[in-house]
């Protein structure tokens, strides 16, 4: 059914050293234990996953310069026809990411010890793909297609532009979390968006994979 956890931010730069292999590995946990779905639901699909590992396209335009950390509030997806609230998130005992409440599919959850969405490192928002009974905020985010938009609105009073440069579906037999949340380029401000992908496998109630949304800044508006 769903999926998700969230991270929020403090330093607006990406960890280093045993901090960064740290936080890689705990991402690595949260990207195998985030496609997990509580007892007695049931997943149906995962959006247009045909749009996924559609090749980059030529001329998508130059990162802007990152920006001050400030804590995100909403994501607006026009393309998709998303605007969602934001709210921070931190560990839950097991060390693991916590996710938004599974009765809130409509919330985005981002993990607070991470990077803010418009600073220079890499932010990371999730959410679930979808309920027993209906969709959820990120059903659909399989079919951005790059030089789409996503826009964040911080508490700074500023919103983020961010243009799509992939779409990938990562297995969660050995998840790869550097690929999903390692940096494209360095000294950008980056974002991911996770979500639940691949099949549903009704014997382990968890999904398969996970979608990762990438993109990158490349404009604000007060």
């Amino acid at each position: 059914m769903s999926d998700d956890t969230e991270r929020s931010t403090g330093t607006g730069r990406l960890l280093t050293g045993v901090t960064w292999a740290v936080l890689l590995l705990g991402l690595w946990l949260w990207g195998r234990g985030v496609t997990e779905v509580p007892d007695g639901l049931t997943g149906p699909t995962t959006g247009d996953m045909a749009a996924v590992g559609r090749p980059a396209e030529a001329g998508l335009p130059p990162a802007a310069a990152p920006l001050g950390p400030a804590v995100p509030e909403r994501i607006d997806i026009p393309d998709l026809g998303v605007q969602a609230p934001v709210v921070a998130r931190g560990l839950d005992r097991d060390g693991g990411v916590d996710p938004p409440p599974f009765d809130q599919p409509g919330v985005v959850g981002w993990y607070r010890s991470g990077t803010g969405p418009g600073a220079a490192g890499t932010a990371v928002l999730v959410g679930h793909v979808d309920t027993r009974t209906r969709p959820a905020v990120f059903y659909k985010i399989s079919a951005l297609r790059p030089g789409e938009t996503i826009r964040v609105v911080r508490s700074d009073d500023t919103v983020a532009e961010f243009t799509v440069e992939d779409t990938r579906v990562l297995p969660r037999d050995h998840f790869d979390a550097q690929q999903a949340y390692g940096p494209r380029e360095p000294g950008r401000a980056e974002l991911r968006l996770i979500t639940c992908g691949g099949a549903f496998d009704r014997t382990t109630g968890s999904y398969t994979a996970n979608v990762v949304v990438s993109a990158y800044l490349t404009g604000t508006t007060p």
